[in-house]
């Protein structure tokens, strides 16, 4: 029997756990996060200093790894972090903060808290365009939960979308990569724009046909959709013609939302959509293991820090 990865030092012991993070955020060495410097960092090892502390002898300043990170300011063990990381990254509907809060021995608030700042280090920089060197992108939009209880004036709005959050998504067949948004509205006015930038002009689109998609050809190489509301989910002509792999995504998005994680914001659904897609792009079908998809949520760590103020 294989040795249980959660099993590792960096999960129980707090200097194995800043040495793992340090070894992937500064491979060539310590960066001070005050200046820049990277010559004149020297490790602090006092007997009353604390785990991590290095100081910068270019602008006098002590930092560690944790400055500039979600971990930031956070009195959570290192080794929780990395306990959560990997939990919230290998588990393929998410984790309830409920059940983090339990499993760790933090509070709640806590769980809660660490689980959205893991969650912004999963955010995507948007910078890639889908669909390159002419491939062909899945395009398609679902409704989450609801964006205003006040809307809903009778049972048959409760039964409708118009109530609820619009998740626009888009999947690269080539790249298996997945981006999701929330948006206000399904108009062609607000969905062209996003789709002109997330999309390469020479790219295929496949879509079902829904009139705000009736235009798209006059903006991409080709677009083809299916009819849905004829029971048509392949093309009788080219069975390439589909839109089932973005079908699939939204699958696993609505099972993790619903029987996971049950409520969520319109102003925290954002997050809960970088998550989604992140594990959908490194999934196991990619090649992607549970521990290379922890590590590569660790190295966007860096610049994504979250604070939450309260008003009084």
């Amino acid at each position: 029997m294989s040795e249980s990865i959660l099993s590792q030092p960096h999960f129980h012991n707090e200097q194995a756990a800043y040495d793992f993070v340090e070894a992937r955020i500064w491979p060539r060495g310590a960066i001070c996060p005050h200046c820049g410097g990277v010559e004149r960092n020297k490790k602090l090892a006092g007997k009353s200093t604390r785990i991590g502390v290095y100081k910068c002898y270019d602008c006098r300043s002590p930092f560690t790894v944790k400055v500039g990170t979600i971990f930031e300011a956070s009195h959570i063990p290192l080794r929780l972090w990395l306990q959560a990381i990997f939990l919230i990254s290998s588990s393929k509907k998410g984790i309830s903060s409920n059940q983090l809060h339990r499993t760790l021995g933090i509070t709640l608030k806590s769980a809660w808290f660490m689980s959205h700042r893991i969650r912004e280090a999963m955010r995507d920089d948007g910078l890639t365009v889908f669909g390159a060197n002419g491939g062909t992108v899945e395009v398609d939009e679902t409704f989450i939960g609801n964006d205003n209880k006040k809307r809903r004036k009778s049972k048959a709005q409760a039964r409708g979308y118009h109530h609820k959050n619009k998740v626009l998504s888009l999947v690269d067949r080539d790249s298996g990569q997945a981006r999701s948004m929330v948006v206000d509205n399904l108009k062609v006015s607000t969905l062209l724009p996003i789709l002109q930038a997330n999309i390469e002009r020479d790219a295929r689109v496949l879509t079902d046909e829904a009139v705000q998609y009736n235009k798209l050809g006059k903006h991409f190489r080709e677009h083809k959709f299916v009819t849905h509301s004829a029971g048509e989910y392949v093309s009788p002509k080219d069975n390439n013609i589909h839109t089932n792999t973005i079908e699939g995504f939204f699958s696993v998005f609505k099972r993790g939302m619903k029987g996971v994680y049950q409520h969520c914001g319109p102003n925290h659904l954002n997050r809960y959509l970088a998550e989604f897609d992140f594990r959908y792009g490194n999934r196991s079908a990619l090649g992607v293991s549970d521990f290379q998809r922890a590590d590569k949520l660790l190295s966007g760590v860096v610049g994504k820090r979250l604070t939450y103020q309260t008003t009084h």
